[in-house]
C-alpha cells in the first residue's frame, strides 16, 4: 500500500510539469466500488492520469499481457494491481479475475477499445466488456479524457498539455440472458461506447460520431450510487499513510 501511495504521489508531481488536467468532473466518481470504470485509450498518459487523480480509490485494471514485458510498465501496473489479459482470445481466467475484483467491492478499469488510438478518436470496441458487465451486475461509470493526443507536439514546444476529463451517468447492462449472441453483444458494446462519445467533443467521437445510431435498449440508468465528497490530496495521503501504519501495528485489524 505504501509503495502505491508513493508511486501515485511521484506521478502526480511529474504530471504538474507536463500537463494541465481539468479534473473537476472526477468529484462525481464514488469513493468506493464495486463499479466498472470504462474509458477511451489515447496514449501512455491515460493510465497515470486516471490512477493518480482518482487516488485513493482502489482501482484494478485489465492490461494487455505484452505490457508486462516492459520493466518500468511492469512495475507500475503490478503496483496498481493490474490484471494481464491476452488479446485476440477469450481469456476467461482474466475475466474471472476481473469479476473477483468487483466482488471484493473494488473498481475495475477497462478500455473497451483495447488499444491506443493516438489521435484521440474513438475506434470500434471489443465486446469483452459485455461479459464482465452481465456477470458482475455492477454499475458502469463512463470516464473520458481528451487533449492528450497533443502531448508530443506540445512537449517539443516546451508547452504543457491541457487534458480534460468528463464523467457520464452510471448505468447497468441488462438482458434476458447472461449469454447473449454475437450480434446482441455487439449492440450492447455500441450502446456502452456511445455513452463515452456523448461526453466528448464531436471531433473525438470517431467510429461513434453518428449519435442518431445511438440506442439504450440494454442500458438501465436507474442507478443510485454514492457521490464522492471532495478530499484534498493532503488528506488523501494522510489518511492512507495512517491506515497503512495502523494495519502494520495491528495485522489482525
Amino acid at each position: 500500500m505504501l509503495i502505491k501511495v508513493i508511486t501515485n504521489l511521484i506521478i502526480r508531481f511529474l504530471l504538474i510539469f507536463i500537463c494541465r488536467v481539468d479534473k473537476k468532473a472526477l468529484l462525481s466518481v464514488p469513493k468506493q466500488g464495486p463499479a466498472i470504470l470504462i474509458g477511451n485509450h489515447v496514449n501512455f498518459l491515460d493510465a497515470p492520469i486516471a490512477y493518480s487523480y482518482l487516488f485513493p480509490r482502489d482501482i484494478i485494471s485489465l492490461v494487455k499481457e505484452e505490457t508486462f514485458n516492459n520493466p518500468l510498465l511492469k512495475f507500475l501496473f503490478k503496483t496498481w494491481g493490474s490484471i494481464p489479459i491476452k488479446r485476440a482470445t477469450a481469456d476467461f481466467e482474466a475475466i474471472n479475475n476481473a469479476i473477483d475484483v468487483l466482488n471484493e467491492g473494488k473498481f475495475l478499469a477497462i478500455a473497451p477499445e483495447g488499444t491506443r488510438t493516438k489521435d484521440g478518436r474513438l475506434i470500434q470496441a471489443h465486446t469483452g466488456i459485455v461479459i464482465i458487465a452481465l456477470k458482475s451486475k455492477v454499475p458502469i461509470i463512463p470516464i473520458v479524457q481528451y487533449g492528450g493526443e497533443k502531448f508530443l507536439d506540445n512537449i517539443k514546444k516546451l508547452q504543457r498539455t491541457k487534458i480534460t476529463m468528463q464523467v457520464g451517468k452510471p448505468f447497468i447492462v441488462y438482458t434476458s440472458t447472461n449469454h447473449p449472441g454475437k450480434e446482441e453483444r455487439q449492440q450492447i458494446t455500441n450502446e456502452i461506447m456511445y455513452q463515452l462519445a456523448l461526453l466528448m467533443p464531436e471531433e473525438y467521437r470517431g467510429h461513434y460520431s453518428d449519435l442518431n445510431k445511438m440506442t439504450t435498449d440494454f442500458l438501465n440508468f436507474d442507478v443510485n450510487i454514492e457521490k464522492s465528497t471532495h478530499i484534498s490530496l493532503r488528506e488523501k495521503v494522510s489518511n492512507t499513510i495512517r491506515k497503512y501504519f495502523s494495519t502494520a501495528k495491528n495485522p489482525a485489524a
